[in-house]
């Protein structure tokens, strides 16, 4: 069902956006390296959990051996045709793929956050310069040859404009360090992105869990040779580790990578670039900041614009009905 992607990455970006505060409250004890070990630990083990439930209740989707694959070749395309299986090397391959990608470009986006100057409004604007990750995918996937649909660059630039007004309502101004190594974050957001499009065959839930231990493993190394982390330090930052950990890196990433199975890359980047929104909702929340009227403009164009990247798959799923019917 096509309409449960667009659903759960709704949901990922609600649980990305308020992560943003979680973010720049942790840079205030702990530095990045150690705050990504900390936070990729915890998901990895949140996750192993859920796993483990999902072997009792009959859910889970193992890789299978490689000798039963057609042809005995582990590839894609082979286990595209046999069903969406997948063996351990393929979710090894796509595990340290994505965990890589993603472990660089979360280490880029909180050094970016901890860089920031206190006068700069780290996390609207991290979450501004986050969200061109989406432009980013819509062009690579140009560059592999998949044109999207015009209206979904109507999309991006619609949205692109709502997150300026939301974000930065009075301007980018100076731009800091930290602008460019969060719009460097982005690069390795988009290509994780396309990284977890090659291989949708691979169960979610296991992917997700192997990308937090590579991603846990480098992050690891980095803290022990840059930072070393000091055990109170860690304490002081616990409770937006554990809610980065259980619930951005735990539950989010995993249900990116499930929803992904059946939405477009360029659409899902929309969708997710609504962490923006929701990261300033959270900071109206938890840190009692407030909208104006030009930054409630702002998110109003963003959900336009999420609304009108649905409609190439609304009109293809009438055109499927009508020819059905007749």
């Amino acid at each position: 069902m096509k309409a449960k992607g667009p659903i759960l990455l709704l949901i990922t970006a609600m649980l990305w956006g308020m992560a943003f505060v979680a973010q720049t409250t942790a840079a205030e004890n702990v530095g990045p390296f150690t705050f990504n070990a900390s936070r990729n630990l915890i998901g990895a083990l949140f996750l192993t959990g859920v796993i483990a439930f999902r072997k009792r209740t009959g859910q889970d989707t193992p890789p299978v051996d490689s000798a039963s694959l057609p042809g005995k070749r582990d590839t894609a395309s082979e286990q595209a045709k046999t069903g969406g299986t997948y063996t351990r090397r393929t979710l090894i391959i796509a595990g340290v793929m994505c965990g890589v990608a993603l472990c660089v470009a979360s280490l880029l986006q909180q050094a970016g956050i901890t860089a920031y100057p206190p006068e700069a409004a780290a996390s609207s604007r991290s979450g501004f310069v986050t969200a061109t990750y989406m432009v980013m995918v819509a062009v690579m996937m140009i560059g592999m040859g998949k044109r999207p649909h015009a209206v979904v660059f109507v999309a991006v630039v619609i949205a692109l404009v709502g997150m300026y007004l939301l974000c930065v309502p009075d301007g980018l101004g100076s731009v800091y360090l930290g602008d460019w190594l969060v719009l460097a974050s982005a690069f390795g957001y988009a290509i994780h992105i396309l990284i977890i499009d090659r291989f949708t065959q691979v169960d979610g839930v296991r992917l997700s869990r192997v990308q937090l231990v590579v991603s846990c493993a480098i992050s690891l190394v980095g803290a022990l040779v840059f930072e070393r982390p000091e055990p109170a330090a860690i304490l002081a930052a616990l409770v937006p580790i554990l809610y980065a950990g259980i619930c951005s890196d735990g539950i989010a990433y995993t249900l990116q990578i499930i929803a992904q199975k059946t939405t477009d890359a360029t659409v899902a980047s929309i969708i997710m670039s609504l962490e923006s929104v929701f990261a300033a909702l959270g900071g109206w929340l938890i840190l009692s900041e407030s909208l104006t009227p030009v930054e409630l403009g702002g998110c109003a164009l963003v959900f336009a614009a999420v609304i009108l990247s649905q409609v190439p798959d609304f009109i293809e799923a009438k055109r499927g009905n009508n020819s059905t019917s007749a």
